[in-house]
This record gives C-alpha cells, structure tokens and sequence, in this order.
C-alpha cells in the first residue's frame, strides 16, 4: 500500500479555507483518507492524505484528473482560487508496510 501526503504551507487565515475546499472536492474520491490541518508544528499546514493500493495505482489516478469529465468540471470549479491560498507546497510518498 502507497500513502501521500500532499502537503500545503498556506498564507495565514487561509488553512481552514483551503481545508473546506479540499474536503468539498474530493468528495467521493475512494484515495482521499483525510485532511488535516496543524496543531502544532509549523503553522498553516493542510495536509491531504490518500491512499492506493501500488504506485502503478497513484499513477493511474492521475489519468482521470487529465479526462473532461463532469465529475472533474465540478472538481476544478469547487477548487477554484486555491493557488491564491498558499504560499508553498510538498508531495511524500510513503510504503506501508
């Protein structure tokens, strides 16, 4: 199993904006597991974490974001202006094992 962590260092009062914008997205994605923001640590941190079952898998899901679906006009339409609301970001892959 393949964990990622994509990771967002927001612009402050932005964290839990762009928290809702994720979760309000990704709603029904079978990868997303959750969406954090910090507690402690470095401040304005969201960090999305999904799940897959092989890195052959996150690279296939992929493919869909690329399709002119329905499903991912409302997706970009839902995460419009969400590169205004962070400064930098990171990606980590992770093997569960």
């Amino acid at each position: 199993m393949i964990i990622v962590h994509d990771i967002f260092i927001c612009k402050p009062g932005n964290a839990s904006k762009l928290a809702k914008k994720f979760k309000e997205a990704m709603a029904g994605s079978s990868e997303l597991v959750h969406i954090m923001t910090d507690m402690t640590g470095q401040y304005n941190k969201v960090v999305m974490v999904s799940k897959y079952e092989s890195l052959t898998a996150y690279e296939q899901s992929w493919e869909k974001y690329k399709q002119e679906t329905e499903a991912m006009k409302k997706m970009n339409e839902a995460m419009a202006g969400y590169q205004d609301m962070y400064l930098t970001g990171s990606r980590e892959i992770y093997q569960v094992w």
